[in-house]
């Protein structure tokens, strides 16, 4: 059996899993492959390939140049760029991992208390010598708004009641009882957009969410406000929030997740001052990609065995 492994750009996957013990051929692949005709050249002849979260998307127009192919692991439980019919129609089984979810509550936390307090300016006047260049903003007494109180946002709601916020939350099946177990007010989208000191977006990506933050959602809300979002890029439209952070909108953005990952050097994005930005890492930390590649080695094994587990296309 070969093995391939996608998009470990730290050249961790083969420390954190006894890969060993599958007795197979395996290659890591520790740079992206966007293009499909290099990707298909390079994925000849691998019967297995474990890819990291959407970083690599398997559409059916890939799927139908893998003919090797037969086992797809995907770490974590959900990825939205695998097409599962086309996996089916093709015989490949798909099967996905463990997931822990706190590291992202914590990236957003990071991202938040970053905007706030000025992080990246005062870190780098530090740097070059700086002292005391700009003025923070206190998060007790703001108001919080959840966009999604799910696993995610719930537990990112409970940690700015902490912080003395004032948690409000919507999304479209919410409830008032739902968000009541959390200490949450449920509010209108109106509501959520207008009264927001901090707009946190804890969302899966579907045809429902895509572009949901746009333009006018986005000139809805505060012009102080701090826009963040560590679930999905194209649930905010991503042009109009750059117009809406270069005229003044909205106050500023903290983002983990983009249309285009990794997100182009000469993006827009990244020559805005109140954009605070980091290359998708709410979940690239040790504990969770010990859990994915733990995982997928038991996939493999499973699936060795004739009886796969964690199957995403039954």
């Amino acid at each position: 059996m070969r093995i391939a492994i996608l998009d470990d750009y730290q050249n961790v996957a083969l420390e954190l899993a006894d890969w060993a013990s599958l007795n197979a051929d395996i290659q890591v692949f520790t740079e992206h492959i966007a293009d499909h005709d290099e990707l298909v050249r390079r994925l000849a002849g691998f019967d297995v390939v474990v890819a990291m979260r959407e970083r690599t998307p398997f559409p059916a127009s890939l799927l139908a140049r893998l003919p090797d192919l037969r086992l797809l692991v995907t770490t974590g439980q959900r990825n939205a760029a695998i097409d599962l019919d086309a996996a089916r129609e093709h015989d490949v089984v798909v099967c996905g991992t463990g997931y822990l979810p706190h590291p992202t509550v914590e990236l957003t936390w990071a991202l938040i208390l970053a905007a706030h307090r000025r992080l990246p300016v005062e870190l780098a006047a530090m740097r070059d010598g700086g002292w005391q260049t700009t003025l923070g903003t206190s998060l007790r007494g703001a108001t919080l708004g959840v966009l999604g109180l799910g696993r995610l946002g719930s537990q990112v709601a409970r940690v700015g009641q902490a912080f003395g916020m004032r948690t409000v939350a919507w999304s479209r099946n919410l409830t008032a009882q739902r968000a009541a177990e959390h200490d949450v007010t449920a509010v209108s989208k109106d509501e959520l957009l207008a009264t927001s000191d901090v707009l946190t977006v804890h969302l899966v990506l579907s045809d429902r969410t895509r572009g949901l933050l746009g333009a006018a959602e986005l000139a809805a809300m505060k012009d102080t406000a701090l826009l963040v979002n560590t679930s999905r890029g194209p649930i905010v439209d991503t042009a109009a929030l750059i117009d809406a952070l270069r005229g003044g909108t909205i106050g500023a953005a903290a983002l983990d997740v983009y249309d285009e990952e990794p997100l182009p050097a000469d993006h827009p994005l990244r020559t805005l001052p109140n954009a605070v930005l980091t290359p998708h890492i709410g979940f690239v930390t040790r504990d969770v990609y010990e859990v994915f590649y733990r995982d997928a080695v038991a996939d493999i094994a499973a699936f060795q065995a004739g009886a796969p587990v964690r199957v995403l296309t039954s």
